[in-house]
């Protein structure tokens, strides 16, 4: 019949209602705590011996982290052990991931060793806290090896030196997170075409010229992902120092005696859980690194992105021009 419409269902709607429950938990378990922490990092405590009073103001931005060094100790502590640990990460993890997705050597049982060298991020932060814990400790096999080597005094033992545990929950970071990142950079390399490579290699590039001049430039979304989400992950570490040394021992730089391991996730709870709770100094420091991390993943994000090509603007003389 004319004039006949078909009806349609308009199934739009129920795309909000799939949606709406991560709208409703992020509101609940971020968003809302975010705001609140912003909030409560103005307000300062003064102790008494009838209580704690609370005051409104920029105190806590203005002493804590205007003046004291605790704050900033802790924050070179945490992008050392960041950086000491991701940058080894990025590269051998590059390395592997363009070893095992080479056309030209195709290795037999990779997916086997991807498995062994993924392990490592499936074992929990507390495990491998402790079990290089007992490694390290005074009566335990590395210890002693180092002994018998030289490198320790027998009435030492390597946990006492704050450096050396410093260098050693880099190194954890480095062995649990190789493999994860390993995976996404192989993802990667999958999803660029084949035809590429083929192409070079009948104009004679080698290996090398391939990594540099077709791998990497096409690999620049997943790096800027990985640069990304590490450097969020790495400027809030906490579980690995915490469970490993809580923060210890106590390093001498300077006059200064500084905790060698405190991350500032650590230096935060310090301030929540204490005897004498200052829940608004923990608050600015939480404030203070949301702003250092943002700005680091903004860093990251624009120096990967890929630069888009102005287009000449066609104005009416242009056009005239082509015209005649």
């Amino acid at each position: 019949m004319k004039g006949h419409k078909k009806k349609t269902v308009d199934l739009s709607k129920y795309g909000y209602i799939f949606i709406a429950p991560f709208f409703l938990i992020f509101i609940v378990f971020q968003l809302y705590p975010l705001i609140y922490t912003f909030y409560k990092s103005f307000y300062y405590s003064t102790f008494t011996r009838f209580g704690s009073i609370e005051h409104f103001g920029l105190e806590n931005y203005k002493k804590y982290i205007g003046t004291e060094k605790e704050f900033w100790w802790a924050v070179a502590i945490t992008v050392g052990l960041w950086l000491l640990n991701f940058v080894p990460q990025i590269l051998l993890s590059l390395l592997l991931a363009a070893w095992f997705t080479d056309i030209k050597y195709k290795l037999k049982h990779d997916g086997k060793y991807k498995v062994i060298m993924y392990m490592p991020n499936i074992i929990t932060a507390a495990t491998i806290a402790v079990l290089f814990y007992k490694m390290f400790n005074n009566n335990g096999p590395m210890t002693e090896i180092m002994r018998k080597l030289g490198m320790v005094k027998a009435e030492h033992y390597v946990l006492e030196k704050g450096w050396a545990t410093f260098f050693i929950i880099a190194f954890i970071q480095f062995w649990m997170w190789y493999g994860n990142t390993m995976i996404v950079l192989c993802a990667g390399i999958m999803g660029i075409s084949p035809s590429l490579y083929e192409a070079a290699m009948v104009d004679g590039a080698t290996s090398r010229q391939q990594f540099f001049k077709i791998t990497v430039p096409l690999l620049k979304p997943i790096l800027q992902f990985t640069l990304v989400t590490s450097a969020i992950g790495g400027l809030q570490m906490y579980d690995i120092p915490y469970l490993f040394n809580d923060g210890g021992p106590i390093i001498n730089i300077g006059k200064e005696h500084v905790s060698s391991t405190q991350t500032v996730v650590m230096l935060i709870k310090k301030f929540i859980f204490a005897d004498k709770p200052d829940h608004g100094r923990a608050a600015a420091y939480s404030v203070v690194l949301f702003f250092i991390t943002l700005a680091v993943s903004m860093v990251f994000y624009i120096a990967t992105s890929e630069k888009k090509e102005k287009k000449p603007k066609n104005n009416a003389k242009n056009a005239e021009v082509v015209e005649g």
